[in-house]
């Protein structure tokens, strides 16, 4: 069998000796080409590194196993993966022919202006945990200025204190498509939209959790087929600031301002652009559409 290797910030081939123990494995270090010179892909990283390579993993069409070693490892987390020893055990799992592969879905964004405000050319980006708008993605950008050591160990907390008390809610729109992104080069047609005047934030969920824990979507699944869509309203600082800690339990969705629904196909407006971060990473600029991707990505479970 042939293995590869993606080593994400901070991780080396050290990372990879706990699982080198069966000799029959072939290892390469780095992304397997179009060729596909392996048969199984390990990532070692956070959120960030899976994300980062998405588009190729999809291409490539090989189970993926995901070691979760960076500041944020949600995606890891959703697939029963908390720590190396977990990813270790399914590793030898695997190896021995037990049956611990699944298809989940991605997300998957689609910008329709460039920075210039001309129609954007057609491009997908997928995601595998959250994609967000508003103070969500002001969170995020602060979060990614922090040294990785804070970022992994409550950087997403230390960023957002200040957020809320310094983000000022803006109109979105969102509208349900009824046809897909992913599946043609040509948009969508035409949304039935709801308008949300002002919105705090807007995530589009294929896993429950993102930020360290935050179970922004705590009804999301990955094999659903659907987005899980969690959109707050104008909500005071203060209320906000205390209201926090909830979400680590998914009780926010009791909040007046919170409403939660589900949809295959969304797109999103602002009345000014605004950053699209997913998975705590730039993506690009509203308005975008958004989407799923069923069973793109073959990975292997705990």
């Amino acid at each position: 069998m042939r293995a590869a290797a993606i080593l994400g910030l901070g991780c080396s081939s050290r990372n990879l000796q706990p699982f080198q123990t069966d000799k029959t494995v072939d290892w390469q270090i780095g992304m397997p080409g179009s060729g596909a010179e392996a048969d199984v892909i390990l990532v070692f990283g956070g959120d960030g590194t899976v994300h980062r390579h998405l588009g190729l993993l999809v291409r490539l069409g090989l189970p993926v196993l995901v070691v979760p070693a960076g500041s944020g490892n949600d995606f890891a987390r959703a697939l029963g993966l908390r720590s190396m020893r977990d990813s270790v055990v399914s590793w030898r799992k695997y190896c021995d022919g037990q049956k611990n592969v699944r298809g989940i879905d991605l997300g998957v964004i689609s910008a329709l202006e460039d920075a210039d405000g001309a129609p954007a050319p057609h491009g997908l980006r997928y995601f595998c945990c959250v994609a967000g708008c508003g103070l969500d993605s002001e969170v995020a950008r602060r979060a990614n200025e922090l040294p990785r050591w804070l970022r992994a160990n409550g950087g997403y907390v230390l960023s957002l204190i200040p957020s809320i008390f310094r983000f000022v809610p803006v109109p979105m729109r969102i509208g349900l498509l009824k046809s897909p992104v992913v599946a043609t080069e040509a948009r969508s047609g035409a949304p039935d939209f709801r308008s949300y005047k002002p919105t705090l934030l807007a995530a589009f969920a294929n896993t429950p959790a993102y930020g360290g824990g935050m179970k922004i979507a705590p009804r999301a699944l990955m094999d659903d087929g659907l987005l899980d869509v969690c959109v707050v309203g104008g909500v005071d600082p203060f209320k906000l600031f205390f209201l926090f800690p909830t979400v680590y339990a998914g009780r926010h969705l009791g909040i007046r301002e919170v409403e939660y629904f589900q949809s295959q196909f969304v797109r999103l407006e602002t009345e000014h652009p605004l950053d699209v971060y997913a998975d705590g990473e730039y993506v690009c600029r509203t308005p975008v559409e958004i989407g799923v991707a069923p069973s793109a990505l073959r990975v292997l479970t705990s």
